[in-house]
């Protein structure tokens, strides 16, 4: 293992650069290799000031929640979002049996919010075209009809005194049991659900009620569930009720077309930020990270002998740094950790082929906007 406090200087030197894409490249591709230590760092250097690229998120399942590998993922991405350049596995993920590859933090896919934040590091492109990241906590909330307010979750399994909001990228239903569930539309336009955007406040109407659970969902509607323990202290609403939803976070994203989730942030204003109770060990690697010019994309290969160890919480910021990147966070890594670019996976998972993962980050070539007539 490589010592914490190793010199970036000493690595830089040590590490011949690989580059796989032209110096003018608005992309360029390169792998760094120490064999003295072992180490296999891909680094996708990306310029900030080109007009052709933009970045999003993937959905696991497409178009749907769902594991798969990063390989995969970038398959079954809508076209619409662009043509794929490069990318890196994302979020960490919750377990619900239910609920395959539902990430553990806040998600916007293509402008919509499927995942609500919960307190932890996220990466997002704001309304501006700029980097950000910081901790993003959850104000989403019910504002009932007699002004009364609930928190709400968003696209998760439901448990006691909780209410949640189920879009259809979970799947075909809710698979609950028991509450009440309104399956709601958009007011006043009746007949529809727009894709629920950050920073909202939507006026809903109550379509139909249903008291038996695993509510069928459509592109068309929402379902609002409420578990039975709340069933007594939330009005019973009548079809035609209206309410409103609110997806205020802290701080609010006003205008957000993609954000992930992740953690811990690694390097803050310049600075690379300590951990304490933390074990150090090394271990496969993922990380974004920006300087003034340049946004980047880190995977380390680990567990492998032969060729790389892995970094630390630690080295992986002290690395990020060492690029220029004035801000930069963790991604899921582990048997995670991957990299795309160019039409092929480019790091060595450390399980031998890669794992399904729930969602990723990508850099697309923009789509041509249709010829108006």
């Amino acid at each position: 293992m490589w010592a914490s406090g190793f010199a970036l200087l000493t690595l830089a030197a040590s590490a011949p650069a690989l580059a796989q894409t032209r110096s003018d490249s608005p992309i360029i591709y390169t792998n760094h290799v120490v064999s003295r230590i072992p180490l296999s760092i891909h680094v996708i250097k990306i310029d900030r000031k080109s007009q052709d690229l933009r970045f999003s998120t993937i959905l696991g399942g497409g178009s749907v929640l769902g594991m798969a590998s990063l390989t995969d993922q970038l398959k079954v991405a809508p076209p619409e979002l662009g043509a794929p350049l490069a990318a890196i596995n994302g979020d960490f993920y919750e377990k619900a049996k239910g609920y395959p590859g539902r990430p553990r933090d806040l998600q916007v896919w293509n402008g919509e919010v499927v995942s609500h934040p919960s307190g932890h590091a996220c990466f997002w492109i704001d309304a501006n075209g700029q980097p950000r990241m910081t901790n993003i906590y959850s104000r989403f909330r019910v504002l009932w009809p007699a002004g009364n307010e609930t928190p709400f979750w968003l696209n998760v399994e439901r448990t006691n005194n909780t209410v949640v909001l189920y879009t259809a990228v979970i799947g075909p239903s809710t698979l609950t049991k028991g509450g009440i569930e309104y399956q709601i539309e958009d007011s006043p336009a009746p007949g529809g659900w727009r894709p629920l955007g950050t920073a909202q406040t939507r006026e809903v109407r109550v379509v139909k009620v249903s008291a038996a659970g695993n509510t069928p969902l459509t592109r068309g509607s929402a379902i609002l569930s409420i578990s039975p323990e709340l069933t007594n202290k939330i009005p019973i609403l009548a079809p035609g009720a209206l309410l409103r939803l609110r997806t205020e976070t802290v701080p609010d994203l006003p205008g957000v077309e993609m954000a992930i989730g992740g953690g811990p942030t690694l390097v803050e204003n310049g600075k690379v930020l300590t951990w304490s109770g933390w074990v150090h060990l090394p271990h496969p690697r993922t990380a974004v990270g920006w300087s003034r010019d340049h946004i980047f994309f880190v995977v380390v290969d680990g567990r492998q002998l032969d060729v790389s160890l892995g970094m630390t919480f630690s080295e992986l910021a002290s690395y990020m740094l060492s690029l220029g990147c004035e801000q930069a966070m963790n991604l899921d890594g582990g048997g995670s950790a991957a990299l795309w670019a160019f039409g092929s996976l480019r790091s060595n998972p450390s399980e031998g082929q890669e794992r399904p993962a729930p969602n990723a980050l990508m850099v697309v070539k923009k789509t041509a906007a249709p010829a108006q007539k």
